[in-house]
């Protein structure tokens, strides 16, 4: 069966350089993040690469890992722009940037036909949440009733920068491991070895080992459909400041709970994330990949 990784580019920065944190080289060969990503998605048997960028980008994003990815399994890029809306709605005045992750995915709806797992270009998760989502794909363990997707889980500890606040999807499972709940949550720091943020409800109870998303979501076509048919509905709703509105896919789950149109199965993952979330992240994720290499978890050249 073929299964494609999307990869959400869009938000890196249109120049290209030392000072784009997702560009930074993470080994000696010029490796970056993606590459990392991309090297694990194969190995686990995903057979295609999909890029969701910006036109303004492409040239250079085709340059930096484009082109040398296309030499070792198929690549597609799509494109997210704020332009891109529904027939009959405009951009809000004074909105500069495009709608968020979920309009990301919704750029995917006409090349994407096959079981995906979506993921942030900055983000590396590790070789077990990719295995697991792809086993997950291939299973066809599906309720015929709804949408069936899942979600790689990890311990907000192994999540955290050491450097500053992030934002995170905050989880909550049954005992059967699916997921109920998750919570897009800002401000997440821990000071003092207790974990702060800006949600007062999930302050309450939230710990170092709360279970949280990266945005590494598995699912098939019909998940597209949906965000595509509820982009609409979100622009319908944007109220005050709708120039800083976004449709995110953390929400767009979550909405599929409430309503209880899915299933997300939570496929949980010891491994520790690594990004560039401030600049001085760069040095310390760099040295995390040189552990591996040396470990020998990866080749000193991803794609000789």
């Amino acid at each position: 069966m073929n299964t494609t990784l999307i990869i959400m580019a869009a938000g890196i920065g249109s120049r290209f350089g030392t000072g784009i944190k997702q560009l930074a080289k993470m080994a000696p060969n010029g490796e970056i993040i993606m590459d990392f990503s991309i090297y694990d998605a194969k190995e686990a048997g995903f057979t295609k690469v999909v890029f969701v960028i910006r036109k303004a980008i492409e040239k250079e994003f085709k340059e930096v890992i484009g082109n040398r990815l296309s030499k070792v399994m198929p690549v597609e890029y799509v494109y997210q722009e704020l332009e891109d809306l529904p027939e009959g709605y405009h951009v809000p005045e004074g909105r500069v940037k495009p709608w968020g992750t979920g309009q990301a995915i919704l750029a995917c709806k006409d090349v994407v036909k096959e079981p995906f797992v979506i993921i942030n270009a900055d983000d590396y998760y590790g070789k077990e949440a990719f295995s697991k989502l792809h086993e997950f794909l291939l299973s066809g363990n599906t309720d015929a009733d709804k949408i069936n997707l899942a979600m790689a889980g990890f311990s907000l500890k192994n999540t955290l920068s050491e450097n500053g606040a992030v934002t995170r999807g905050v989880c909550v499972a049954d005992e059967a491991g699916f997921l109920k709940e998750v919570v897009e949550t800002t401000g997440i720091q821990c000071v003092d070895g207790k974990i702060q943020c800006d949600n007062a409800k999930v302050s309450k109870w939230i710990t170092p080992d709360t279970m949280v998303s990266m945005n590494m979501w598995a699912g098939y076509p019909d998940f597209l459909r949906y965000i595509d048919e509820g982009f609409a509905r979100f622009l319908d709703a944007l109220g005050e400041n709708p120039e800083k509105k976004e449709y995110l896919l953390p929400n767009i789950v979550a909405e599929l709970l409430e309503k209880k149109l899915a299933s997300v199965k939570v496929l949980n993952t010891p491994d520790r994330w690594i990004g560039i979330t401030y600049k001085e992240d760069i040095e310390p994720a760099q040295e995390g990949f040189r552990q591996m290499i040396e470990s020998g978890l990866y080749p000193e050249n991803l794609w000789d």
